[in-house]
């Protein structure tokens, strides 16, 4: 090394004038990587870099938003006191002032309108214990039923099918670590690579060990590239090629007779119903082939192990329930689940998808996935709680449903914690009116977003790096978020924000806590018992292990690994398999004369769910500054739409104006915009409000829709 070399090292070294090192966990998919923040004070100028860190989920693994989560954290833009809207422009106000609005317009509208008029909408991205707290101060403080949270909007419909099907709902029936072991992998619907890319080296390496990979998707993704056989599926028809797959399984008699004897019920009628079927009809309603059909049903029955994923392009469907559990009778009808390299994974797209719908912010569930219609389960929880049974609210509706009661003036006042309905709503025009007519809303969040911005008051939240709690990630496997960087300004954390309002509203005995370790305690009580029975898991033993799997029923319990090793969890022990007709019930918006493609919508590598936190990180913004609409060149050059050029594209709905970009890799008769954007670009403005009648997902996608080049008028309407 030469001296002059030696002589700038020196002098770096000396600018460093401290480091300081926080653990942490990314704050964005469900994989929940493990991280450490580096910060380095260089002269009066402080620098940061993440590093990931071992765990049992992803190795150490980080992408490039983990890498850079720490960008929106520190943005300017952050809000670090409470601000309060006054003549429609919001003013820096106090804590005291700003709980004592929310008590006053709260009272209010429990006198005039009922108790039941007050709404709450909940996050997945918050923690266990916020979670679990936001559904007691939804219950015992405003003893409203009208609670729910936007993991509606994501894995309602797996949830519901894995309910039905199994008896219970767990991301993954599998740890990750049996990924790389199965000889088959089917991926309906998931693009991995770029939503949770910390997963694709489990997929790659069981590629190495000889796996068959399938790939349903009808864009040829980043994740359908490594794909053995790629199924290029008309969007929205993913029940009718289950059916197709099943009815060659059944009459090429590669079905697991054995296993469906034992283990299941309902195949006879499924049988009966498919060999019905016709494959050419099932062809020409998909686009796939007979032959590629014959192919992935064949391979994924004959292979002595297997795994079957699902996602959002599956799921985010009106028949999205239904769809995928046709998909799980071919899993049951050929065996592959209970077993070592057999099993079902539901990829939850939020950080804490699978924790936050297990404690409580649904509108149908109580704390440790317990029903709030079962007697029984309402009763243990009031007693937890320490309230009567009969002062527990009942079921409530779900997210969207809430918004038409809003509407209908049925809600008139609502509490939002982290969450962004106005652009991830769809007919997201309908839910902006809707939000406007409220007499009170209040926003708890890290910045103004599209949806904050139409509350009466918002509260400052504390981010990923300040807010310590678990997190449950998309293979059941409880963590533990460390979080010892102190709150920016006044921020408070969540779950304090939750007990102060509570206080002020005279319900503080009820939220007496001191840490979010003694709200995990409570939750743990509350969960023994339950179908998510976390009672014995600790943060002691979180710290140790690395996380653990539940159900969890006891502090020398292990953690399950593998679900339904010998039973299912309906009262018969018996997995259900049932009918899926090819046409779903609730007619889908399909493309017509007037709206002859078909929009679908997704996610980018860069982003996060609606873009408030990753469009504050300017290196995340900088690989996609803009929304765009993915289109075939045979399709744009139809209507006349060059590539890189502002389009504008309708449906029934709206309209929204975004940039063309030419892809071969989509189908001609399909457009692709993502999600990430709000406002002009907010593509949910087009999406219809029919829902799955079983989970109330709204069928995000299918969407007809028209294109043309967006004229002057058109962009001077942005500007």
């Amino acid at each position: 090394m030469t001296e002059f070399m030696l002589k700038y090292f020196r002098t770096k070294q000396k600018e460093v004038q401290s480091e300081k090192t926080y653990d942490t966990q990314c704050p964005f998919c469900s994989m929940q990587c493990k991280m450490q923040l580096i910060e380095q004070t260089i002269v009066t100028r402080k620098k940061y870099s993440a590093v990931g860190k071992d765990n049992p989920t992803t190795k150490g693994r980080l992408c490039m938003k983990g890498m850079n989560a720490h960008q929106h954290a520190f943005h300017s833009e952050r809000i670090t006191h409470p601000l309060l809207k006054k003549n429609g422009e919001f003013v820096r106000v106090s804590w005291e002032e700003a709980l004592q609005y929310i008590r006053e317009q709260v009272t209010s509208i429990q006198t005039k309108d009922g108790h039941d008029a007050l709404g709450v909408y909940g996050s997945a991205s918050i923690t266990n214990e916020e979670a679990y707290l936001l559904g007691k101060f939804a219950r015992v403080a405003l003893q409203t039923k009208h609670i729910d949270y936007n993991g509606r909007l994501c894995m309602s419909a797996a949830a519901t099918a894995a309910n039905q099907t199994f008896g219970m709902d767990r991301g993954l029936t599998n740890a990750l670590s049996e990924v790389p072991h199965a000889r088959v992998i089917m991926l309906a619907g998931t693009n991995i690579a770029e939503c949770q890319p910390t997963i694709m080296p489990y997929v790659e390496e069981a590629k190495e060990n000889g796996a068959y990979i399938i790939v349903i998707d009808p864009r040829e993704t980043a994740t359908a590239q490594i794909a053995d056989l790629h199924m290029k599926i008309k969007p929205g028809t993913d029940a009718a090629l289950a059916n197709g797959m099943l009815k060659i399984i059944i009459e090429e008699r590669l079905t697991d007779e054995a296993f469906i004897k034992q283990r299941a019920e309902g195949f006879e009628g499924v049988k009966r119903y498919v060999t019905s079927l016709s494959l050419e009809d099932i062809s020409e309603q998909t686009g796939v082939p007979i032959e590629q059909m014959r192919k992935a049903a064949v391979k994924f029955a004959r292979e002595e192990t297997g795994m079957l994923f699902t996602a959002r392009g599956v799921e985010q469907q009106t028949d999205g329930t239904a769809a995928v559990r046709n998909l799980l009778n071919i899993l049951i009808s050929v065996g592959k689940i209970g077993k070592f390299g057999c099993g079902y994974g539901a990829i939850t797209g939020q950080g804490n998808g699978q924790g936050a719908r297990e404690h409580g912010q649904k509108a149908d569930q109580l704390p440790g996935y317990r029903s709030i219609e079962n007697q029984k389960d309402r009763a243990y929880i009031a007693n937890i709680w320490g309230i009567a049974e009969e002062n527990l609210p009942q079921k409530g509706v779900s997210a969207f449903e809430m918004m038409k009661k809003v509407h209908e003036g049925e809600i008139t006042g609502m509490f939002l914690m982290c969450s962004n309905p106005a652009v991830s709503n769809p007919n997201a025009n309908f839910v902006k009116a809707a939000l406007k007519k409220l007499k009170f809303f209040a926003a708890v969040d890290l910045f103004i977003s599209e949806t904050a911005r139409l509350a009466d008051v918002i509260l400052p939240a504390s981010s990923y790096l300040e807010d310590e709690g678990t997190m449950t990630n998309v293979e059941g496997r409880v963590t533990l978020r460390e979080a010892s960087k102190p709150c920016l300004g006044e921020a408070r954390h969540d779950w304090q924000i939750i007990c102060d309002i509570a206080a002020a509203l005279g319900k503080g005995r009820f939220f007496s806590y001191e840490s979010a370790e003694d709200i995990f305690n409570e939750l743990r009580k509350a969960s023994r018992g339950g179908i998510a029975d976390y009672s014995g898991i600790t943060y002691e033993r979180i710290r140790k292990e690395g996380g653990i799997l539940w159900p969890c029923p006891e502090h020398r319990h292990p953690g399950t690994k593998r679900l339904f090793e010998t039973e299912f969890s309906h009262p018969d022990k018996k997995a259900k398999m049932c009918v899926v007709p090819n046409e779903p019930t609730v007619k889908k918006d399909e493309p017509t004369e007037d709206y002859p493609l078909c929009l679908t919508t997704g996610r980018v590598m860069s982003h996060y769910l609606t873009g408030v936190q990753t469009r504050r990180s300017a290196a995340l913004r900088a690989r996609h500054f803009e929304s765009f609409m993915e289109i075939h060149p045979k399709t744009a050059e139809k209507y006349k739409i060059e590539d890189r050029v502002l389009v504008k594209i309708e449906s029934k709905r709206g309209s929204i104006i975004v940039r063309s970009k030419w892809s071969e890799s989509i189908r001609p008769d399909t457009v692709f915009v993502p999600m990430h954007w709000g406002d002009s670009q907010n593509v949910n403005c087009l999406v219809a409000e029919d829902l799955d009648p079983s989970c109330q997902m709204p069928g995000f996608k299918v969407c007809s829709v028209r294109i043309r080049r967006a004229d002057d008028k058109d962009v001077n309407k942005l500007s």
